[in-house]
């Protein structure tokens, strides 16, 4: 039998995420007898293949327009998308950036912080330009949403265990608590 093609990415977001794909230890050895990482955060390979893969999977917020692109990409590249993390799911801390005038954000963030000596807001046509930032599901078809932040390595195990399987997760009980 093929082994699942899976693919990851990560938006903006801390790792958090990420940490918890390690944490499942030697289950994630045992998983890769059955899925091969296409591309994700932690091998550093920056896009799914154009033949796509079973499972995309992407963590943390859509925060500018590269992540717009990301997303786009992830969703035309994959058959299934997981929403991995609060971020992902629900738009995470960095939507409180919602309530503010993007220029006054990027002010405070890089000319009037406490350490910060003589800043500029970064320009450069080759940065990724801020939006609102939002969830996946936003500008993608989401087909299962896995909230925590972290979700848990037992959840994280659950989910990825269910789509080599064929099946997609049904989330309940403790694949939903999360601290």
């Amino acid at each position: 039998m093929a082994k699942v093609k899976v693919a990851m990415d990560w938006l903006a977001g801390c790792a958090g995420c990420e940490m918890s794909v390690l944490d499942m230890d030697e289950r994630l050895v045992q998983l890769l007898e059955k899925i091969e990482l296409t591309s994700t955060p932690i091998t550093d390979l920056k896009h799914p293949p154009k033949e796509g893969v079973t499972v995309g999977i992407l963590s943390g917020t859509v925060n500018n327009t590269v992540n717009v692109e990301v997303a786009k990409e992830m969703r035309e590249r994959c058959k299934i998308l997981v929403a991995l993390g609060d971020c992902a799911v629900f738009g995470g801390v960095m939507t409180m950036r919602n309530f503010c005038d993007m220029n006054e954000a990027l002010k405070r963030a890089y000319v009037e912080t406490e350490s910060t000596v003589e800043g500029t807001i970064p320009s450069s046509e080759e940065l990724a330009k801020p939006i609102k930032a939002c969830p996946v599901k936003d500008i993608a078809k989401v087909d299962v949403f896995l909230p925590g932040c972290p979700p848990s390595a037992d959840a994280i195990h659950y989910v990825l265990s269910e789509l080599v399987q064929g099946r997609i997760p049904v989330l309940t009980g403790e694949n939903l608590k999360y601290d």
